[in-house]
């Protein structure tokens, strides 16, 4: 990926010592979101990524921005992966495992054919890649095929790159 988004992003993003807890070094990407060049340079990044996708889909919240925008510059529709609950029925869902707890992914089960249809995964933030690992599950279940992931920050000490072998994942900025 192109240094200059890289360090865009760098430029633009604000660390937050001591949130949520103690010893975490929060990365707030909301002014990297709000800054028109910011948000430009990083929807053409990910659109690059797309690998012939014919549908994005933004993980609930901010891949639903990042992944409208990529679908704009690609000229594909967008799907949104909701959190457990705040669709109607009915549902497909996945639930997968937190640090502590677990969590559920949904998209509908009927009024989108996601059957053969070619998916980008949009979301704001790479970690451990359980959030990514039950999209592609939940995608996989609707029939679909996730051609890769695109996230604009990657925690790499966190290994989620690894948990998502072999989907190509491209991040535009490591720390």
């Amino acid at each position: 990926m192109s240094g200059d988004v890289s360090s865009l992003i760098a430029s633009l993003m604000r660390e937050v010592p001591d949130f949520p807890e103690p010893g975490i070094q929060f990365k707030d990407l909301t002014p990297v979101l709000a800054d028109a060049r910011g948000l430009a340079e990083i929807t053409d990044a990910m659109a690059e990524s797309a690998a012939g996708a014919d549908l994005v889909a933004g993980i609930d919240a901010r891949g639903f921005l990042l992944g409208a925008a990529v679908a704009l510059k690609l000229g594909t529709g967008v799907l949104a992966i909701r959190k457990g609950g705040k669709l109607p029925p009915p549902v497909l869902s996945e639930t997968y495992a937190l640090e502590y707890g677990t969590a559920t992914l949904e998209i509908p089960a009927d009024g989108v054919d996601l059957t053969n249809r070619s998916v980008l995964i949009v979301d704001d933030v790479l970690a451990t890649g359980g959030t990514v690992s039950a999209a592609v599950r939940l995608l996989d279940q609707a029939g679909a095929t996730v051609t890769g992931a695109a996230v604009l920050l990657e925690l790499t000490d966190l290994n989620g790159r690894e948990v998502l072998t072999p989907l190509p994942v491209t991040s535009l900025h490591r720390v």
